[in-house]
């Protein structure tokens, strides 16, 4: 009985971890169809298939929900940038993982990257800051990274060329469209990760 004690309070942790990801993943898909305010929360329970009041036993209201899709995906960014650059061999094998980090949320991921686009300054004063020192420290550790390898290269310039990667990058959910059909993500991945190392790299 002891084991199923236990177990249980962990299905029931796995079962409403799962129902908030649900949430968040329609959430992206219809902000970034309707845009911010052109959605209810019954809206978002009805695509993660629950009722609309059921929304409130995971997010307090549908900023919250806002708040926690754009904070949330920039701590994924810097966490996940972090790790995949402290595995890497040397710093070339460090930005070539970056790179190639960045570009699978991209393309797994770009209905996030429209609402960030479109809806962010429709968080309040204080996510939006949040989500700015996310941004800024992810954008360093790509600097870091950078640097190494051009080590005369001022800030500035290697700010530059990372945030302009980032726009190449994000440009995805438009860009991998040809005559309003998907590009294949299998096609897409390596022109991506070829025009973002040209660009950091460059002499």
């Amino acid at each position: 009985m002891t084991e199923v004690a236990q177990t249980r309070p962990t299905q029931r942790s796995q079962a409403k971890a799962d129902r908030r990801a649900a949430l968040l993943g329609a959430a992206a898909t219809l902000f970034a169809e309707r845009g911010f305010n052109g959605v209810s929360i019954e809206d978002l329970g009805s695509a993660a298939g629950v009722s609309g009041p059921a929304v409130y036993r995971h997010f307090s209201s549908k900023q919250a929900v806002l708040s926690a899709l754009l904070v949330g995906v920039s701590e994924h960014l810097l966490e996940g940038g972090t790790n995949v650059a402290r595995s890497a061999p040397d710093p070339a094998s460090a930005l070539h993982a970056l790179i190639a980090f960045h570009v699978d949320f991209a393309l797994s991921e770009p209905d996030t990257i429209r609402v960030q686009d479109r809806d962010l300054d429709a968080l309040t004063d204080d996510e939006r800051r949040t989500v700015r020192r996310l941004q800024r420290r992810y954008i360093e550790q790509w600097m870091d990274v950078l640097a190494t390898l051009h080590p005369s290269l001022p800030s500035v310039e290697l700010r530059m060329r990372v945030q302009a990667t980032f726009g190449l990058i994000n440009s995805t959910p438009h860009s991998a469209r040809v005559g309003g059909t998907s590009v294949d993500a299998a096609a897409a991945r390596p022109v991506l990760e070829r025009m973002a190392w040209a660009g950091l790299t460059a002499h």
